[in-house]
């Protein structure tokens, strides 16, 4: 604590002495025109560039490599979804996939058919000669009953019913089996063939949305692998304003803040959009944040990668005390007409102006500082 109370009156020294030069200065000056602070309307905002970027806007990649066989669509073509742009060739995946409907046929249920009917046949039969054998069964045992005949041809009798019963229900038995084999072999081959189409189709470039296409970044015969990005796809006339604020900005920006826009392909004029999306993350490379903006006053035509500069609002006062910048020193320091030193709290403040929230009036007459 010592220490503390110790250094305290060499900070106040240093700075001290620093408001001392700037009095020194600004006493030096040889201007003595002076102004007043006026009550005015201010606005605080945010600087950001960017880019016009198609809503939903994507680079096209493909899971298969290869040449490029065919291209489906031209630069400026609207799509919807599932629309084939382009075709990479492959060979394997081609003959896989007509191998896999080869092994379908074969498996397919309807094509087992001649199978099933033929073991239902023998079912049939053996029902029937179980009835048989179990009429010749019961008979024999009302004649034994009877004391007519021998145990021989009784013990005979009941022997052949419980054999044809047994092939009866055997027969059953290799029918349902013969069945739910054909069925799943069917299904597995009906499954081996959608995922062979899945991975023939990998090898068609499709439209992921309704929107048009603004490039297509490779020719016909190219080799192309899954790292390589085959076209530019996005909305028909919708766009967003892709902005990087800065991140000792970051923290002023708000949904819903109103954005003023200028481009150079509309020299002169302003157009207005709405923040709608801040991404949580920063850009370690660029030190900046990536937000989102709609347009609410739109130009009459857009492009993709059009660039863009942007104020985003970030505080509006109607009627603030203000006074030029150029007459403040350090943010908080203001000359008055005796040449005195005078603190001032700043509230809002632009490149041009800023506002005085306390230490002077609107009556104090100011002295602008020498650079």
């Amino acid at each position: 604590m010592e220490k503390l109370n110790s250094e305290y009156p060499v900070r106040f020294s240093i700075v001290g002495s620093f408001i001392l030069c700037i009095i020194f200065f600004s006493c030096g000056s040889d201007s003595h025109e002076t102004i007043q602070p006026e009550i005015s309307g201010i606005t605080e905002s945010v600087y950001a560039s960017g880019n016009i970027k198609a809503a939903d806007q994507y680079d096209a990649f493909t899971n298969a490599s290869g040449p490029i066989q065919e291209i489906f669509v031209k630069e400026g073509d609207t799509v919807s979804i599932g629309t084939p742009l382009l075709a990479v060739f492959s060979e394997r995946e081609k003959l896989s996939r007509e191998n896999a409907e080869i092994a379908k046929s074969y498996a397919d249920l309807q094509a087992n058919q001649s199978r099933l009917r033929d073991l239902q046949l023998t079912i049939d039969l053996a029902k029937s000669k179980m009835q048989n054998d179990s009429l010749l069964y019961v008979r024999q045992k009302n004649l034994r009953d009877q004391n007519i005949g021998t145990e021989v041809e009784f013990e005979q009798k009941k022997l052949n019913w419980e054999n044809s019963k047994t092939a009866y229900e055997s027969a059953l038995i290799r029918y349902k089996d013969l069945k739910r084999e054909i069925e799943f072999n069917s299904s597995s081959a009906s499954k081996n063939l959608a995922i062979s189409k899945v991975l023939e189709s990998d090898y068609v470039l499709k439209s992921k949305i309704n929107g048009k296409v603004y490039a297509l970044l490779k020719e016909k015969g190219e080799m192309v692998t899954p790292q390589v990005a085959l076209a530019v796809l996005g909305s028909v006339d919708d766009f967003l304003l892709e902005l990087q604020v800065d991140e000792y900005d970051i923290s002023k920006v708000k949904l819903g803040q109103v954005v003023m826009v200028s481009m150079d392909s509309y020299k002169g004029e302003a157009f207005e959009a709405v923040v709608e999306k801040i991404y949580p993350i920063m850009d370690t490379q660029t030190k900046s944040f990536k937000v989102e903006a709609r347009f609410t006053k739109a130009p009459p035509q857009l492009y993709p990668n059009l660039s863009l500069e942007a104020n985003i609002i970030t505080d509006v006062r109607t009627k603030a005390l203000i006074i030029p910048r150029s007459y403040l020193i350090a943010d908080s320091l203001v000359i008055n007409e005796n040449e005195d030193t005078i603190p001032v709290k700043v509230g809002i403040k632009n490149y041009q102006f800023a506002e005085i929230l306390e230490g002077i009036d609107n009556q104090t007459k100011l002295l602008k500082p020498s650079l």
